[in-house]
């Protein structure tokens, strides 16, 4: 288990800056309870070792008029392999997509999307998905309210008896 490497330290740096990004390592070290340089040199062993991938700003999307949160299942037809990552380059270049993921059963993508209404994710279905390679069919799930949305991962696999 990756866990195993990280002390106790280590779970209140990573518990905080999942909160809070912008944390200054001031502030970070007085929360954690140790001072800022060792705070500091955890930080970038966290980086270094990949247990830290990113620090971002989250933007509240709304505000932006995106009032949509949908979840497309996609069809793909049976594809080579550079028909595959054709797909999933066009992806990556569709700033409303903001996770896709390969799944099993029926379908083979699942993506969630941003919009801004109904008639604007008509549009992109047509005008956007329909035309990356080997789409055969999207089936939308439209969210009618946000009950949970984080960005937190649980820094340690809950056990079950």
């Amino acid at each position: 288990m990756a866990t195993a490497e990280l002390d106790a330290i280590d779970m209140k740096i990573l518990t905080h800056m999942q909160r809070d990004a912008s944390l200054t390592t001031a502030e970070l070290a007085e929360r954690v309870g140790i001072s800022q340089s060792p705070c500091w040199r955890r930080v970038q062993r966290l980086h270094d070792e990949g247990y830290i991938t990113a620090q971002v700003m989250l933007v509240d999307r709304q505000k932006l008029g995106f009032d949509m949160t949908i979840f497309a299942q996609v069809k793909i037809a049976r594809l080579s392999e550079a028909e595959r990552e054709t797909f999933f380059r066009g992806i990556q270049n569709i700033p409303e997509v903001l996770e896709c993921y390969t799944v099993f059963g029926e379908m083979d993508a699942l993506l969630k999307i941003v919009a801004p209404d109904v008639r604007w994710y008509q549009e992109f279905i047509f005008n956007t998905l329909m035309k990356l390679p080997g789409v055969e069919d999207i089936r939308s799930i439209v969210t009618l309210s946000e009950a949970k949305n984080t960005t937190a991962i649980p820094l340690t696999p809950r056990t079950f008896q």
